[in-house]
């Protein structure tokens, strides 16, 4: 058996640290060997996600956990204010970024590939870890070639900071590739309340949806003549990412360069 992955977890007592905290230890193939966040210093990992004591002490300096962990890998859901900077660290040490967070501008991501390529390691930023959401963005690509017309819904609990969420924003950039951009509805169309029809993007709309209650939902909805179609997936628990966090964890020893999208791991 091969030598397990060594991961250090970054926003390790978020509500997705905690998942990502719960699958290391778990898992052979991989090994917990730190884990970082603003709060909860000291505290034993293991014990923190209501699992055996790991040995393993939160601490709240990345730098310092990327330095003397020698990790393989840093996982990251921490939020836009932080992952760049936490990514740009982790790739100076050697250390293969997967990054669960959304907000990253494409000069930043031809940026942090660049550092990936010439530190010779690879790297991850996905909006999204769900096999299902995967599936459900190439399924509504496919479709778009026969049914232009559409418009995305994504539903979120009322907490969530950015709207459109970032697999509704990827959605929608995949849509685009396989569509030209066509303005939809009429033409006279007034908005009688700003913002009632959603956000813009290549002549189709996109609604956010923020409610107490919703975990994480969404659809596209399709319109031709005389019929409609609905691509919809819906995730319940978070770890239901985890799956595929362990998948880009691995992909990521297997080449050099950033790659922008979990659906390039998913044959």
């Amino acid at each position: 058996m091969s030598e397990p992955i060594k991961v250090v977890v970054v926003g390790a007592a978020g509500r997705m640290g905690r998942e990502v905290v719960k699958l290391v230890l778990q898992d052979e193939e991989l090994q917990l060997v730190a884990a970082v966040n603003r709060t909860h210093a000291g505290s034993d990992a293991g014990l923190l996600v209501g699992l055996p004591e790991a040995g393993i002490a939160i601490t709240e300096d990345v730098e310092q956990a990327l330095l003397e962990s020698r990790a393989d890998v840093m996982v990251d859901f921490t939020g836009p204010r932080f992952a760049y900077a936490h990514t740009a660290l982790a790739i100076k040490y050697g250390v293969r970024p997967v990054i669960g967070t959304t907000g990253f501008t494409p000069e930043q991501i031809d940026e942090l590939d660049k550092q990936c390529r010439e530190q010779q390691i690879g790297g991850l930023i996905a909006p999204n870890f769900s096999i299902g959401v995967i599936l459900m963005m190439r399924f509504a690509a496919q479709a778009a070639k026969y049914f232009p017309h559409l418009e995305i819904i994504e539903y979120h609990g009322d907490q969530k900071l950015d709207a459109p969420s970032g697999t509704a924003i990827k959605t929608a950039e995949l849509i685009a590739e396989q569509r030209q951009e066509l303005r939809q509805g009429n033409p006279e169309e007034e908005e009688m309340l700003e913002g009632s029809r959603g956000g813009y993007y290549q002549g189709f709309r996109i609604h956010s949806v923020r409610l107490p209650g919703v975990f994480a939902q969404q659809e596209v909805i399709f319109g031709g003549f005389g019929q409609s179609l609905k691509i919809r997936q819906d995730s319940y628990e978070r770890a239901g990412y985890m799956p595929g966090v362990k998948i880009g964890i691995q992909k990521v020893m297997e080449q050099p360069g950033l790659v922008y999208g979990f659906e390039h791991y998913i044959d």
